[in-house]
């Protein structure tokens, strides 16, 4: 783990960590898995989190073992489906949504000079932003359509790093899911996880929630 002093920007995941999308992900997929005729169970919700919109369709069919039921062009009709009634549901969010302490932690970000930015595996993150009014504090936010392998790879954390133009080692990635958690740490960058301490315990500085995150309480997990 590098020393505090090193740390010269932060990389946010989105869901979880900033907002909390994920129940409207959960509605938007529960209503894909009743269509198919999936059992929808917590832990199927759980293993969906942090991952891309095929990979979730996947999961959601292997549930209902009616994976081959469907053509590629059908799971791809599925998935734009779920992703329709997902923005339905986002396009109601406000500044309100905002998880505890986030904006007082942006704010302190940006005036003590660290840069910033968003590593979502998530293709509404730029609408997300905007719902929230947090647009001008994420000037770099990662595409992506521009990856070639999803979370627990550590590509999208790499690449956060490369936009602010730091080394890794220079870096802050932030993440509520253990795949985010091995990403950040495969990526060579400090991670601090938000959650709970068993799922999460890999992450190098750890929070039960978004308001104990402050500058100081990381100083004082990193030393």
């Amino acid at each position: 783990m590098a020393k505090f002093s090193d740390i010269k920007g932060f990389v946010f995941d989105l869901d979880g960590v900033i907002t909390d999308t994920s129940i409207f992900h959960s509605q938007a997929w529960h209503q894909v898995a009743d269509k198919v005729g999936s059992p929808w169970s917590k832990k199927l919700e759980d293993g969906l989190k942090g991952i891309s919109r095929m990979d979730s369709l996947e999961m959601i069919l292997q549930a209902g073992n009616v994976q081959n039921k469907y053509t590629d062009e059908q799971k791809v009709q599925l998935a734009t489906e779920k992703n329709d009634n997902y923005l339905k549901l986002v396009n109601k969010m406000t500044p309100a949504n905002i998880l505890p302490g986030i904006k007082d932690f942006l704010d302190s970000l940006k005036a003590n000079g660290y840069l910033i930015s968003l590593a979502s595996a998530s293709k509404n993150a730029p609408t997300v932003l905007s719902k929230l009014q947090l647009t001008d504090y994420f000037p770099k936010v990662v595409d992506p359509a521009s990856l070639k392998k999803g979370k627990p790879d550590p590509e999208i954390y790499t690449k956060g790093a490369e936009m602010l133009n730091l080394d890794p080692s220079q870096c802050i990635g932030v993440e509520d899911a253990a795949a985010g958690i091995q990403a950040i740490n495969g990526a060579g960058e400090t991670s601090v996880g938000i959650g709970d301490k068993n799922i999460l315990k890999e992450a190098d500085v750890l929070f039960a929630n978004t308001s104990e995150m402050t500058l100081d309480n990381i100083k004082k997990q990193m030393k």
